[in-house]
């Protein structure tokens, strides 16, 4: 029979992913439906599972050495109201989901999902985010672009847990995003993309793109971004050729239920496109 732990304080839910197996549910908006079973029968877990959502010390939002903190209990709608939170930490977030949904689902569960489509990964790839993950050993940090090792894989140990993601801050005027679906909300992307810059008298100072559901992981290349840095507005269209044909070889996209490999690699080449032409022009 599976067990299910509900621990009241931090400590005592690493003691258990010590001892015990555990399937981590946080807010359980991709979990149970990982392991719903249908016709009104109750999930088939694998393991024993540990209910994190309730734990106070998961559930603050902070700012610390000019990082974003946000514990891995935050759920998505909270980060919404929260004045702490810059706009463009929530533009993706406001279009993840249903309301419902984004009451109970969190940017961690999101980032340990792993999903090649996860709503969010584009966004904390580019902001260069890190996650912290905790065991009874201690802590340690990793940035979530070697956080995340494949689709659906992480570097998350079994006696470990997530526990916050921290994202440096700064001014980005210049916010891009567009996500592709069938329909605008509650549907999960065909592609996204995500990307902010910085621009000063014309010339690009700083700029990070990041695209989803091309390739196994999210996509991010700081050698693409340094075709634009020190770029003057009038030389950006003498760029994009290049930035296509180098983002195109990095691109493995996948047929299925949702998309055509095609249609998802013609589609985010034209936001990148876009995000060059009108995004960084303006």
């Amino acid at each position: 029979m599976v067990k299910v732990f509900i621990p009241e304080t931090l400590e005592g839910a690493l003691r258990i992913r010590t001892l015990h197996e555990t399937l981590i549910i946080n807010g359980g908006t991709d979990v149970m439906v990982k392991y719903r079973c249908w016709n009104g029968m109750p999930p088939n877990f694998s393991m024993d599972v540990l209910h994190i959502g309730n734990l106070a010390e998961l559930k603050r939002i902070e700012i610390v050495e000019g990082k974003l903190m946000i514990g891995a209990a935050v759920t998505l709608s909270e980060l919404l109201e929260h004045p702490l939170v810059p706009d463009y930490i929530k533009l993706p977030i406001r279009q993840m989901a249903s309301p419902a949904i984004r009451n109970m689902g969190t940017l961690a569960g999101n980032l340990c999902n792993a999903s090649s489509s996860g709503d969010s990964l584009p966004m904390l790839y580019a902001l260069e985010a890190e996650a912290t993950l905790a065991s009874m050993h201690g802590t340690r940090k990793l940035p979530v672009a070697q956080f995340i090792t494949f689709a659906k894989q992480t570097l998350l140990q079994p006696d470990e847990l997530v526990t916050e993601i921290m994202i440096p801050l700064s001014d980005f005027p210049i916010v891009y995003y567009r996500k592709v679906g069938g329909r605008k909300v509650n549907a999960i992307s065909k592609a996204s993309f995500y990307a902010v810059a910085i621009k000063k008298a014309g010339v690009i100072e700083d700029v990070r793109i990041a695209f989803g559901s091309v390739a196994p992981t999210a996509v991010r290349d700081r050698a693409c971004e340094e075709i634009l840095i020190r770029t003057s507005e009038a030389e950006l269209d003498a760029k994009i050729e290049t930035l296509r044909t180098r983002y195109g070889e990095l691109f493995a996209p996948l047929n299925d239920t949702r998309s055509t490999a095609d249609y998802r690699r013609r589609v985010s080449l034209q936001l990148l496109e876009d995000f060059i032409g009108r995004g960084l022009a303006k």
